[in-house]
C-alpha cells in the first residue's frame, strides 16, 4: 500500500553500530510514518554509544549517551531531519521498564518524529499533549502505553 501523496516518507537508516538484533528498516518506516503528520525526508542513525555521548555532549551538554536525539531542519514543505538512537540505552531501559524491546523502538521513533514536527515538552501542558499524542498513535500501531507504570 502506498502512502497519499502528501503523506510520502523518504527514510533513510543508517547503521553505525552492530546490526545484530535491531529493528529493520521496514520497522522504523512503519514507526516513523505513524507518527509523520505530511510529508517528510528523515535519517535515522543507529549509533553506538561513544558516539551517542560525544552528540549528546556537544548538542545538549549532557556527557552521556541518550536513547534518542533529534535534530529537526525544517517543516515545510515537508519534515526535514534527522534522529539519533543509540541502541545499548534502548536495550538497557526497556529491560529496565520490562517493555519489550519493539515497543520501545517504536515509542522513541514516535517521540522523535514528533520533535522534528516541533512538538516539544518543555513545559507541563506541552509534555501532557505530547504523550497523549504518543499514547494514540502508540496504540494504533498495537502497542501499550509507555507511560503506564
Amino acid at each position: 500500500m502506498n502512502p497519499t501523496p502528501g503523506k510520502r516518507l523518504n527514510l533513510s537508516v543508517q547503521y553505525a553500530c552492530n546490526r545484530e538484533g535491531l529493528p529493520l528498516r521496514a520497522d522504523f518506516v512503519r514507526w516513523a510514518r505513524a507518527a509523520l503528520a505530511g510529508g517528510g525526508e528523515v535519517t535515522i542513525r543507529l549509533v553506538d554509544a561513544d558516539e551517542g555521548r560525544t552528540l549528546n555532549n556537544e548538542y545538549r551538554g549532557k556527557d552521556y549517551a541518550t536513547n534518542v536525539l533529534s535534530f529537526p531542519y525544517d517543516t515545510e514543505p515537508v519534515v526535514m531531519g534527522d534522529l539519533v538512537i543509540c541502541p545499548s540505552v534502548v536495550a538497557r531501559e526497556a529491560a529496565e521498564q520490562n517493555k519489550s524491546l519493539a515497543a520501545h523502538y517504536a515509542h522513541l521513533v514516535v517521540h522523535g518524529m514528533l520533535h522534528l514536527q516541533g512538538w516539544d515538552h518543555e513545559q507541563d501542558e506541552d509534555a501532557q499533549a505530547m504523550e497523549d499524542e504518543e499514547r494514540e498513535i502508540l496504540a494504533a500501531m498495537g502497542y501499550p502505553d509507555p507511560y503506564a507504570a
